[in-house]
């Protein structure tokens, strides 16, 4: 059997942490300014240009001009109710006096003080926050549902280097902890809904992995998904066969069958061996396998290279005692107690497990 090369492309990290930061700063601090803007604006236009009205005011009473940088913390003390010296006699002055503390109240009241707390403290918002951090990502991976499955996915993506966003309906202290350890950012949102997909940014990822345990669910997620990101990639979980024969043919989708996935591992333990889970390659099903050579086996003794061709199999390796060999060389006999690795068509998988414990029913 001719040799397959499976190359997995690595992604790389397109933007430097620090310039992501510096970016989502930006973004953040736009939405708290477009939130807070007004209460803002009239603070400014209070203790600037109301400072410079009232210095100019009091130069026409008579009193002597004060320096421009103090007339904005007269303004402020005025506002919070601890003037500097008495009050003076002329009504137009007089009117700072009880027109600030208001202006004052009203700006408290409309989230000036807000502002600056979560300007300095974004952890406060870590929603808008993580959604400001995500608007710089693209070539990311997107995965939905954060539960067992979901969970082991993300993992995996990170220790490959991949960015990556999870989507999750249900908001919980343990996976916002688990996922900051990771480094991974968290979007909360029913992810039916264009606008949770859109702060995902699944527009501009790479792949979206589609991992909740509802069938339905995840086909009207694809769908939406289909919809803002033609090129991605989309891998489901699913468990109806019906459903995953129309996913495949209406958005291009990968289908991952829950249940494909485990027969093999069942399978495995039952007859004392490890099976990887099928997958296809022009529509013909491949599986890898690891085995014992038990007493008797038809591979007893013969080469690597006869259990190659006359099986039409590729060895992986090789595992004898404490020595282990990757692509073992041809001329090596297999031993009984060896453990091979196996790559090839489904069906050969099968035989060989099936010759392999041929004897060992005979002797029963």
């Amino acid at each position: 059997m001719a040799k397959i090369r499976v190359v997995v492309p690595v992604q790389h990290r397109r933007v430097t942490r620090w310039m992501r930061l510096t970016r989502a700063v930006w973004r953040d601090s736009q939405a708290l300014w477009r939130e807070f803007h007004r209460p803002l604006l009239i603070f400014l236009a209070t203790i600037l240009g109301g400072g410079w009205l009232y210095g100019e005011l009091l130069v026409r009473a008579g009193y002597e001009r004060l320096p421009y940088h103090d007339l904005p913390y007269i303004m402020i003390a005025l506002m919070t109710f601890e003037p500097v010296g008495d009050p003076p006699p002329q009504w137009y002055l007089i009117l700072f006096w009880y027109a600030l503390p208001l202006i004052a109240l009203y700006v408290v009241g409309r989230g000036a003080v807000d502002f600056v707390r979560l300007f300095f403290n974004r952890g406060e918002r870590r929603s808008a926050w993580e959604e400001a951090v995500v608007s710089t990502y693209s070539n990311h991976f997107v995965v939905v549902g954060a539960g067992h499955v979901g969970l082991r996915v993300v993992r995996s993506l990170v220790e490959m280097g991949i960015d990556v966003v999870v989507v999750n309906l249900d908001e919980s202290q343990d996976l916002n902890e688990t996922l900051k350890r990771l480094g991974v950012r968290l979007i909360y949102g029913d992810a039916r809904q264009r606008e949770t997909l859109e702060r995902a940014r699944v527009a501009y990822a790479d792949a979206l992995i589609i991992a909740s345990s509802d069938d339905f669910t995840n086909l009207e997620i694809g769908v939406r998904a289909r919809e803002l990101n033609d090129g991605m990639r989309i891998v489901v979980r699913m468990w109806d066969d019906q459903l995953s024969s129309h996913l495949k043919h209406s958005i291009n989708a990968e289908v991952v069958s829950a249940s494909d996935l485990a027969a093999p591992a069942f399978v495995g333990m039952a007859v004392g061996a490890d099976i990887s889970p099928m997958f296809q390659i022009h529509g013909t099903h491949y599986s890898l396998i690891r085995l014992q050579v038990e007493p008797g086996s038809f591979m007893c003794g013969i080469t690597i290279d006869r259990l190659q061709s006359d099986n039409e199999v590729d060895v992986v390796l090789l595992e004898r005692g404490e020595q282990v060999s990757v692509h073992p060389e041809g001329e090596i006999p297999v031993a009984e107690g060896d453990f091979v690795t196996i790559f090839s068509r489904h069906s050969n998988v099968n035989a060989i497990i099936a010759r392999n414990r041929r004897r060992l029913n005979r002797e029963t």
